[in-house]
C-alpha cells in the first residue's frame, strides 16, 4: 500500500524573505515634489517682502497718529465723536460736524461720478472705435493725473459761478426735500443774493466728482473688457442687440468691479484736501443742507488749523486725522476685497 503526499496550496507569502527589508504597499501613492525654480522663488520672496513692507508702513502711520492723538482723545473721550465745535484749547472740540461734512461731500461726489464713469467706461469698452478708444483711455488717465489744486482753481473761478442757477432751480422746485432746502433763500425774489448757494457741499462734491470719476472709470473699463467672449457671442447668437448683450453679459460680469471701483473712488473722495479747502466755507456746525453755503471736512480742517495750532491743538488735529485714516482704511479694504472677488467672473448670469 502506497501513500501519496499532497503539496499545500500556494498562497501569499507570510512575510519578506529573511534578510530583505519590507517595501511600501503597492497601492501607496507616490509623493511628488515640484521645484518652482530660482526665478519663482525670488519673485515670491520679493512679493511677500513688498506686501509686508506696505502693511508695516500702514501700521506705523496708524500708530504714529494714535500716539500723537492720545492726549486729545484721553481728554475728550466719547464726546470727540459727538461735539460739533472745534475749540481744543478751551476743551470743546469734536469731529461731529466735520465728519458729517466729509461724508456728505463724498456722497455728492459719488452720486455724480458713478453714472458719469459708468457711461464713459461702457462707451470706451463697447462702442468706441479702436483708434478713438486709445485716445479716450489716454485722456481719462490724464485726468486722473491732474493735480487737485487745478481742480480747486477750476471750481472756484468757473464752476461755482456757473452752477448757481442750477442750485437755485433745485432749491426752488425740490426744496420740500429737507437736505435740499436752503435757509434764507427766497425763490420769488429774482434779485435775492446768490451768496447763500456759494461754497456749499454741492459745489465741493462736484469738484471732487471730477477728480474721482477717472479712477472709477478706469477700474470699470478694465472689468468690462474682461467679460467672456464666448458669452458675448452666445448673446448675439440668441438675437440680442448690443445693449441687450451689455445688459445680460457685461454688466452682471462687472458688478463686483463696479462696486469695488465706486468704493475706491469713495475712499479718494473722503480724503481730498486742497480742492475742498479752496472751495468750501468752513463752519463748525452740523450742516445737512447740501445746497446752502458753509460746510466742513476733516482734511480741510487740518489744512486750515495746522499752522496756528498749539501743542494740544496739534494733538486734536492728529485725532481727527486718525479718525479719517481709520474710515478710509475700512473703505479701501472693503473695495479691495470686492475687486479681488470680481476678477473670476463668477457673478455673471448670462
Amino acid at each position: 500500500m502506497t501513500t501519496e503526499t499532497l503539496d499545500p496550496l500556494p498562497g501569499p507569502p507570510s512575510g519578506p524573505p529573511s534578510g530583505e527589508p519590507a517595501g511600501p504597499p503597492p497601492d501607496t501613492p507616490r509623493r511628488l515634489h515640484a521645484d518652482p525654480g530660482l526665478p519663482d522663488r525670488v519673485f515670491r520672496t520679493v512679493a511677500r517682502t513688498g506686501g509686508g513692507l506696505v502693511l508695516a508702513v500702514m501700521l506705523l502711520v496708524g500708530g504714529f497718529l494714535l500716539h500723537r492723538a492720545w492726549q486729545a482723545l484721553d481728554r475728550a473721550g466719547a464726546s470727540f465723536l459727538t461735539t460739533e465745535s472745534w475749540e481744543p484749547d478751551a476743551g470743546r472740540f469734536g469731529i461731529a460736524a466735520v465728519l458729517l461734512g466729509t461724508v456728505l461731500i463724498a456722497l455728492v461726489a459719488i452720486v455724480v461720478a458713478v453714472p458719469l464713469a459708468t457711461g464713459a467706461a461702457l462707451y470706451i469698452s463697447e462702442y468706441a472705435a479702436p483708434r478713438l478708444r486709445r485716445t479716450l483711455v489716454s485722456t481719462v488717465d490724464l485726468m486722473a493725473a491732474v493735480p487737485s489744486v487745478v481742480y480747486g482753481l477750476w471750481g472756484v473761478f468757473w464752476l461755482e459761478e456757473s452752477i448757481l442757477p442750477i442750485a437755485r432751480w433745485i432749491s426752488t422746485y425740490l426744496g420740500w426735500i429737507p437736505f435740499l432746502r436752503v435757509d434764507g433763500a427766497d425763490p420769488d425774489d429774482p434779485l435775492a443774493p446768490p451768496t447763500v448757494y456759494t461754497s456749499s457741499t454741492f459745489v465741493a462734491g462736484l469738484v471732487v466728482a471730477m477728480m474721482v470719476a477717472p479712477i472709477i472709470c478706469s477700474i470699470m473699463r478694465e472689468v468690462f473688457s474682461q467679460a467672456p467672449a464666448g458669452e458675448r457671442e452666445g448673446a448675439y447668437a440668441l438675437g440680442a442687440t448690443r445693449w441687450g448683450m451689455i445688459r445680460s453679459v457685461v454688466l452682471p460680469f462687472g458688478r463686483g468691479g463696479m462696486i469695488g471701483g465706486t468704493m475706491l473712488g469713495l475712499g479718494r473722495a473722503l480724503g481730498e484736501t486742497i480742492a475742498v479747502y479752496m472751495v468750501i466755507s468752513q463752519v463748525f456746525t452740523i450742516q445737512w443742507h447740501v445746497l446752502q453755503t458753509g460746510t466742513s471736512s476733516v482734511s480741510s480742517l487740518i489744512a486750515l488749523r495746522y499752522g496756528e495750532a498749539t501743542p494740544f491743538g496739534m494733538s486734536a488735529l492728529m485725532a481727527a486725522g486718525f479718525a479719517l485714516f481709520v474710515m478710509t482704511l475700512i473703505v479701501n479694504f472693503a473695495a479691495s476685497s470686492i475687486v479681488a472677488r470680481s476678477r473670476s467672473g463668477a457673478t455673471s448670469d448670462a
